[in-house]
């Protein structure tokens, strides 16, 4: 039905840092198990991402702070491409994720860049209108562009995902998610990408144990936050004190 998103149950989610090489050996391992996800063309496709935060930067204070649980405002597109944008709320608690999406038009997202959030009220899916109630009483506005490479696999028709999401970089210069030529910086460390395990149930141990061990960069890491603080330099001179400060101590 038009009138109601399409929700996704909780899932476990977990992520690793992790190197090149050991990307290749895990593939290498993952191979007999898994698939290519079918919507990917020539293996992977790029991610873009526009994150939103409110007034008190609530998204990226609660991440730090470790807040249990929390959410994230952003709008989705992929390869630069205007055939598929998401608006999606993504919830966390602890180690578990729920994700909320709903479509939106190219125009849709340019009057939100706008500040035109009229529609919104008006929108029959309820995550847009909730997302207007942010913007007007929360000042939720646009904060970072996330953009990295994505080379998905799954098994069991989609119940365990895993994806290397390599080259992350914070796009600057403006919001035109659409822009392919926005310059952009990287975030990781040369050699490193994001290993993500997405599953509803239970995983199942002959993927657990291709895992990297828990001695391995196991971590809480977020492409917001990374891409947030690589560009805070544009937030104005409070970011330069605060880095200041922690060299200090």
């Amino acid at each position: 039905m038009r009138n109601e998103e399409k929700k996704e149950n909780y899932r476990n989610e977990w992520k690793y840092l992790i190197s090149t090489s050991e990307k290749e050996l895990l593939k290498l391992r993952l191979k007999p198990f898994l698939v290519a996800d079918p919507h990917a063309k020539d293996g992977g496709y790029l991610i873009r991402s526009l994150y939103f935060d409110d007034y008190w930067n609530s998204a990226y204070e609660e991440k730090e702070a470790g807040v249990l649980m929390r959410k994230k405002y952003r709008i989705r597109i992929y390869n630069y491409s205007d055939a598929s944008i998401k608006l999606e709320r993504k919830k966390k608690f602890g180690s578990y994720i729920y994700k909320e999406s709903a479509p939106l038009t190219r125009r849709e997202v340019e009057m939100i860049l706008d500040g035109d959030y009229a529609f919104l009220l008006k929108s029959p899916y309820a995550l847009c209108r909730e997302f207007y109630i942010e913007c007007t009483s929360h000042m939720m506005r646009p904060r970072t562009i996330v953009d990295y490479d994505r080379e998905p696999w799954i098994m069991d028709a989609g119940t365990v995902r895993i994806t290397f999401d390599s080259d992350v970089r914070a796009a600057v210069g403006g919001y035109d998610i659409f822009d392919a030529t926005l310059p952009t910086l990287p975030v990781l460390e040369p050699g490193k990408l994001v290993l993500e395990v997405k599953f509803t149930e239970l995983l199942p141990q002959l993927v657990r144990n291709i895992l990297p061990p828990q001695a391995a960069e196991f971590t809480a890491v977020s492409k917001y936050v990374l891409c947030y603080e690589k560009t805070g330099y544009l937030n104005g001179f409070e970011y330069w004190y605060e880095t200041q400060e922690r060299k200090m101590i």
